[in-house]
């Protein structure tokens, strides 16, 4: 049994079409995932920027010394206490 040519390639366009629409359906939700993606990339760098900033500030010398003194109870040594080696 023979298929005419025309119903062979009336079948070809039309699994042809849907092939066109899947693929373009899933360039479309890859789109949409990328474009997630990015707002997610530039949230966390800006988190990751105040998270340096606030690094900074925590690191502080003044602040340590400051906890230091408070907290432990920590003073600098008088100067009789110190002793200088010489190299």
């Amino acid at each position: 049994m023979r298929i005419p040519l025309g119903a062979f390639l009336a079948c070809a366009v039309f699994a042809s079409a849907i092939g066109c629409v899947v693929a373009q359906h899933q360039s479309r939700k890859l789109f949409v995932e990328i474009q997630d993606l990015e707002m997610m990339r530039d949230d966390l760098n800006e988190e990751w920027g105040r998270l340096q900033l606030e690094q900074s500030t925590w690191g502080t010398n003044d602040r340590i010394e400051a906890l230091a003194r408070t907290r432990i109870g920590m003073r600098e040594p008088a100067p009789e206490s110190l002793i200088l080696l010489e190299q």
